[in-house]
């Protein structure tokens, strides 16, 4: 059984004892929102690269007019670093927008 609460994804698995653990499972894409519609990839790739490797910046931008639409993804080559970042850019100053980071969903 599976279900999200509060930005997390929630597993429940049951050991041989018969008890039940509750785990978060973390991920190695964030989700940043908040940013200013003038933060591109590289400025996004900047702040977030130095809190590990990155694979992948993507900034999603309106298709008619290419503007930014106040959000991206970051994704890092591991899940350690990709939880380092999220602790220590969630609520950041960037770009003179405080931003929200946390684990991307699967739609």
């Amino acid at each position: 059984m599976q279900c999200s609460k509060d930005g997390f994804r929630i597993c429940r698995t049951t050991f041989r004892s018969g008890r039940w653990l509750w785990a978060r499972h973390s991920s190695t894409k964030l989700f940043v929102g908040g940013l200013s519609y003038d933060t591109n990839e590289a400025v996004l790739k900047d702040a977030f690269g130095q809190h590990g490797e990155i694979i992948e910046v993507k900034v999603i931008c309106d298709h008619v007019s290419g503007r930014s639409k106040g959000y991206g993804f970051v994704r890092f080559t591991s899940e350690i670093t990709a939880t380092i970042a999220l602790k220590e850019m969630d609520d950041q100053m960037l770009d003179g927008r405080n931003i929200r980071v946390h684990y991307a969903h699967r739609g």
